[in-house]
């Protein structure tokens, strides 16, 4: 027999088998050697009360021997199959692979930067040097932009398809177990790069195709239909299906798709800058203690506030965390942050933003790239602001809220270095106004936030794709061009490596039924 219940055990305690049994037994009122093990199937983190605690879902097997799953997943030889093109190595992108193998297709991906191991020599040049590879960086390259910054796994998008399942994909290929169960999984950067390689492994023995360095050029169509990409080394690959998942930072894309009367769209997104603080400061206003101990891990939080009509929300907060250069260009500062799987650096960072609304940027409203233009504005600002070599504009809290310039700036994690800033220099009046507003407001609702001691630097601006490819919501084709799939957060409709990987496998599933 087996019988679900949820269990509440100190910090400590969560991974000691022997307690858990001991809890479980005491729960169900039966004696403890009728239990003869126990699986978690959910441990979240309750901080509401004084005391910190644990509460975790727990199936508890009775006079029966525990099952054991089994992550190994199968895949079928497609070597000579008939091949659907995928444009980008994002999760996308590699999961829109593994499912066109499920259904017998073979994919052939195309990515315009190069594979998890040498990006790293690219990164380096970025933090070290200043230098940015247009085609090699935190945006672009194998396992795309959360390869290198963060692995988070939590997300809202469970209506939009299996999210556990591609879970247990990650599992499969090196995750741990802990984020089928963990309220907010998080694998780490320095562990979701074998994980990457390893799905490339998966989809090459299967007899797919992985080229790197080598971008698309041109998509082939002809009477409404899709026949397969241009290269830029000047080769054709033919194929009836093309996915494009080239994600949120692909502008060169966008130019290619308008260039070619390909219907693209401007797209509401959100802009504002990255905000760090010591991890002890938010870990102090979260648990209600001093010391988080050796038994917590480093907390993180979730702000939102209205401003004049406006929401204003953290996001992507990256506990024990880095603040990452993620400029896709040489004249642009943009900013995102990461953690490792540890998440034990000293400062905690989350992205803060203000929603921009069609209405917000002047301009045609037929141009698509309205949205667009008007990020790259403020990327560009916050470049000069800093002066070059990526060194980012930044401000301490307390003085930005008040008008002032900071005499000085605390120590930071962003390696290219910070230069103190007035930020009303870079960010759009209506943007700074309402961030003024709301620093104070998130002081209220969390104790200790409002501080000096925690500096924000800018900009943080690719929230999400400020341009939208549209499709039909039951094909996910193109609504011209047929056998085009838009896909992932650079079509705008994924937001994250769990909703992205959904959105690769659900237009999988279209290229499964436009081939039937």
């Amino acid at each position: 027999m087996i019988k679900e219940i949820e269990i509440v055990c100190h910090p400590g305690q969560q991974h000691d088998e022997q307690v858990l049994l001991s809890l479980v037994s005491s729960a169900l009122n039966i004696a403890a050697k009728r239990v003869s093990g126990i699986k978690i199937l959910k441990r979240s983190i309750d901080a509401r009360g004084r005391k910190v605690v644990y509460r975790m879902q727990i199936a508890a097997y009775i006079d029966e021997i525990p099952s054991s799953e089994n992550y190994e997943q199968h895949y079928k030889n497609v070597k000579d199959a008939k091949p659907v093109i995928i444009v980008g190595a994002g999760p996308a992108g590699l999961f829109a692979a593994l499912q066109c193998i499920a259904h017998g297709l073979k994919p052939v991906i195309i990515e315009r930067g190069k594979d998890v191991k040498q990006r790293r020599r690219d990164l380096a040049n970025i933090n070290k040097q200043g230098v940015v590879n247009p085609e090699s960086n935190y945006c672009f390259g194998e396992g795309g932009a959360g390869t290198y910054s963060d692995g988070k796994l939590y997300t809202r998008s469970t209506k939009r398809g299996d999210v556990n399942g591609v879970l247990k994909t990650f599992v499969a290929h090196g995750a741990t177990e802990d984020i089928l169960v963990d309220a907010r999984p998080h694998i780490g950067t320095n562990k979701l790069p074998q994980i990457i390689t390893a799905m490339r492994e998966s989809i090459l023995n299967a007899g797919g195709e992985v080229l790197f360095d080598i971008k698309v050029t041109a998509l082939l169509v002809g009477f409404g239909k899709i026949n397969g990409v241009q290269l830029s080394n000047g080769e054709k690959l033919l194929a009836d299906a093309v996915i494009l998942a080239t994600g949120h930072s692909a502008r060169d894309v966008f130019e290619m798709l308008h260039q070619q009367q390909i219907l693209i769209e401007a797209k509401p997104f959100a802009l504002g800058v990255r905000i760090e603080h010591p991890q002890e400061i938010i870990d102090r206003a979260q648990y209600h203690c001093e010391n988080r101990g050796p038994y917590l891990p480093p907390s993180y939080y979730n702000l939102v506030e209205q401003v004049d009509n406006r929401g204003v929300f953290s996001f992507c907060m990256c506990p024990g965390g880095i603040i990452a250069p993620c400029a896709t260009a040489a004249d642009e500062i943009v900013v995102n942050g990461w953690s490792p799987s540890k998440r034990n650096n000293p400062f905690a960072n989350s992205g803060t933003v203000v929603q921009i609304n069609m209405e917000d940027v002047k301009g045609d409203i037929n141009d698509p790239f309205r949205m667009l233009n008007f990020q790259q504005q403020a990327e560009q600002l916050a470049f000069k602001a800093g002066g070059g070599d990526l060194v980012a504009p930044a401000q301490r809290m307390v003085d930005f809220a008040e008008g002032r310039v900071s005499f000085d700036l605390p120590v930071n994690s962003y390696l290219p270095g910070c230069k103190s800033a007035d930020m009303k220099e870079v960010l759009p009046d209506w943007i700074h106004a309402r961030l003024k507003k709301a620093l104070p407001a998130f002081g209220r609702k969390m104790k200790g936030y409002f501080t000096n001691e925690a500096i924000l630097v800018g900009v943080e601006s690719r929230t999400s794709s400020p341009v939208k490819i549209p499709r039909d919501r039951e094909t996910f084709q193109h609504p011209q061009v047929a056998g085009l799939f838009p896909c992932g957060e650079g079509a705008g409709y994924a937001g994250g490596i769990i909703s992205a990987a959904i959105d690769g496998v659900n237009c999988a599933d279209g290229v499964m039924r436009y081939y039937a």
